[in-house]
């Protein structure tokens, strides 16, 4: 069988990006990691071929992935929205951001923008399943106990609710308890979400947290993600279960996950989201 073709990573935070890089190099193939300075976690990507970038340096961007000969990219790994005046824009980002209008001022907005101008330049967005299999969750009920009545109901209203704010482009994570929605996820994150829900929860059973990709989402990109450290903050806070979309959320360390939510006493399940 023939190796497959190069490829490039732009690499948020966390350790999907060096994971991906692995998964790729193990099968044969040759990895180049676009990391941004302040974002990227230098830890994973040490022991790959890299570059260093600003948030901003497109040109040097698309650059740096030509030289290495890539004509295959995938986004991995979560970028916390910056303030645009933080941004070192070249000419290309800045006749980039000018093309798109309003259409940057929306997380999935801007990631289809960024999409739009790597494929202007012959490029081809993958999304991560395809280098990296059984990374996204599966259907149905992973572990602990059965959400129940009261829990399901929580869950469609979760799921009504992301609906309703993917319409406008924001947040991909709400927290739900007895039908009465504690907290909303914006820039701040699933897990400072998951902190600022605790206190708000009402006696009875635990708030649920449910996560699904935005209506519409470009779904190469920035899928929302779960790993331990979720279910563990999850667990501090007083949550009872976490429902995640089924074939559209990133399961990180799947087994550790499942004998995290066994451990703690909460639910896992994979759910269809409301479109």
């Amino acid at each position: 069988m023939s190796s497959p073709a190069p490829l490039a990573i732009l690499a948020g935070g966390g350790t999907l990006p060096g994971r991906l890089a692995a998964a790729r190099r193990a099968s044969g193939g040759q990895v180049l990691v676009v990391a941004f300075s302040g974002i990227t976690d230098p830890a994973g990507v040490a022991d790959h071929e890299h570059v260093w970038l600003k948030l901003g340096q497109i040109q040097a961007m698309h650059d740096a992935i030509h030289r290495f000969g890539a004509r295959e990219v995938v986004m991995a790994g979560p970028v916390r929205r910056p303030a645009l005046s933080s941004l070192a824009l070249d000419r290309r980002a800045s006749g980039m951001l000018l093309r798109a209008g309003r259409r940057a001022f929306g997380d999935d907005g801007l990631l289809s923008v960024i999409v739009e101008e790597l494929e202007r330049d012959g490029l081809t967005v993958i999304g991560l399943d395809e280098v990296m299999t059984g990374v996204l969750a599966p259907s149905g009920h992973m572990a602990g106990p059965e959400p129940g009545p009261e829990g399901s109901a929580d869950i469609r209203r979760g799921l009504e609710v992301l609906r309703l704010m993917g319409a406008g482009d924001v947040g991909q994570c709400v927290a739900v308890q007895h039908g009465i929605v504690l907290a909303l996820e914006a820039i701040e994150g699933t897990d400072a979400m998951i902190a600022r829900a605790g206190p708000l929860r009402r006696p009875g059973r635990g708030p649920v947290l449910v996560k699904a990709s935005k209506p519409g989402q470009e779904r190469r990109v920035d899928l929302p993600t779960v790993g331990v450290r979720t279910l563990e903050a999850a667990a501090a806070a007083g949550f009872s279960g976490i429902a995640i979309e089924a074939g559209g959320t990133v399961l990180l360390d799947r087994e550790k996950v499942i004998a995290a939510a066994t451990a703690s006493g909460l639910f896992l399940v994979g759910v269809d989201p409301v479109r």
